[in-house]
């Protein structure tokens, strides 16, 4: 009872002192506001999974059109993320030093464009190039989002910032098959690349409007600013949490390319319904981060990363079990899955920022990158030919949550983690 006491007065003094873990007060104002702000990095945020999910429908299809094999076709998705994972190594340093609204506009631009040429592609080389250049130029997006929370926002401000663009993170891939779906019921599949170019011009004319957040600018070279990823990788504790974090992610890139496989060929359902299926996870997706907001106030954040890592594996043994049989249960065996990466993602991103001061950009690019391309290890291992892919799905969601499980609570309370300062759950319970 006295340790509990003083380690509560410990942690209150401490709260007092350092108004940075308490201010909501963003560091720069911006003239569309704090709402447009958001709103705009929601939309930022979900740019990848809109250009990856939106033609999963399509895909079949697709394969048809260009008389190419599935293996051919999955490289337009595979490469996107291949690249889009190289891109934000360039994008994020390159804020650090010229500032996040010029990378930001050039990104956007880039990318309306390669989604333009995407449209127009003839065949399915030419489709595979402008999905690589839409990656590149796509990548600006995310990177630069997370970089924005942390230089506008702090304490728990930055943290509804973080649930806001991985909500956007974990909605988006679930609705835009769905809209994809939709899309292919007036249109043909290039009809999803001319909307996502839309949504490109949207951000585009948007981010016009805001202020430039980098107050001191790095100072190096081009070649110094991209020596800087070098520099943050040897923060141990950011390395060390950037693998598990990413491993945990994994099982959402497999299911990503494995989905339309799954319910249009092995389960023979329609383009229609693989998107009502595919959308069910919609609800947890959406409902994730917010729980995670409200189950944070009674229990540590360190609890929760553990037991959503343990649910991933738990839904890897339903999916090899009983995701077989249904439909459905398939269905119900990964919603677990999706809500609990759902609700892992903000307290992990924001104990990875945490790990270093300064280069947000950098670590951002690291973040966004590590993660892409762990998800593409994922979508390979789908990729394989498997004559069921729901087997080899499950195991990846059993090997990624157990996995990443172990490793988490083998170095949670070592030194080398800096730990988010966090109110005791006593004291939020008696808020």
């Amino acid at each position: 009872m006295l340790r509990s006491h003083v380690t509560f007065e410990i942690v209150k003094t401490a709260l007092q002192q350092n108004e940075t873990l308490v201010t909501d007060v963003p560091v720069v104002k911006q003239p569309i506001g704090e709402a447009g702000v958001l709103a705009l990095l929601a939309l930022l945020s979900a740019f990848i999974p809109l250009s990856t999910d939106m033609y999963l429908p399509a895909l079949p299809t697709m394969t048809a059109t260009f008389h190419a094999s599935e293996q051919l076709i999955n490289l337009t998705l595979i490469l996107f993320f291949v690249f889009y994972s190289a891109g934000t190594l360039l994008w994020g340093p390159l804020s650090d030093k010229y500032g996040r609204k010029p990378v930001l506009l050039c990104g956007l631009a880039l990318y309306v464009l390669a989604s333009v040429s995407c449209a127009c592609a003839r065949d399915v080389n030419q489709l595979i190039v402008f999905r690589v250049l839409q990656a590149l130029a796509g990548s600006a997006s995310p990177a630069i989002a997370v970089a924005l929370v942390k230089d506008l926002f702090h304490g728990r401000k930055r943290e509804h910032g973080l649930v806001i663009i991985q909500s956007m993170v974990m909605i988006a891939p679930i609705i835009a098959p769905v809209i994809g779906a939709m899309l292919l019921k007036f249109t043909v599949w290039r009809g999803i690349f001319w909307t996502l170019a839309s949504f490109g011009a949207v951000a585009l004319v948007w981010s016009f409007a805001l202020r430039e957040t980098v107050v001191s600018r790095y100072e190096g070279t081009v070649l110094q600013t991209m020596g800087q990823l070098g520099t943050v990788l040897k923060n141990r504790g950011f390395t060390a949490l950037l693998i598990i974090f990413s491993l945990v992610i994994m099982p959402l890139y497999a299911y990503l390319a494995a989905s339309s496989y799954v319910y249009i060929r092995e389960f023979h359902q329609s383009e229609l319904a693989y998107s009502l299926y595919f959308g069910g996870n919609a609800l947890s997706a959406v409902v994730a981060p917010w729980v995670f907001l409200h189950v944070s106030r009674q229990v540590h954040s360190r609890v929760i990363i553990t037991a959503c890592a343990v649910v991933i594996a738990i839904s890897g043994i339903s999916l090899c079990t009983l995701g077989r049989l249904y439909p459905w249960l398939f269905a119900c065996s990964v919603i677990p899955a999706t809500m609990a990466m759902g609700i892992i993602r903000p307290p992990s991103t924001h104990l990875m920022l945490e790990q270093h001061h300064g280069a947000t950009g950098t670590a951002s690019s690291l973040i966004n990158c590590t993660m892409s391309l762990v998800g593409s290890i994922g979508m390979l291992l789908m990729s394989c030919g498997w004559h069921s892919i729901i087997i080899p799905l499950g195991l990846v969601h059993l090997i990624a949550g157990g996995g990443s499980a172990i490793a988490w609570l083998s170095i949670s309370r070592k030194p080398f983690i800096k730990q988010v300062p966090e109110v005791p759950p006593v004291e939020m319970a008696a808020e």
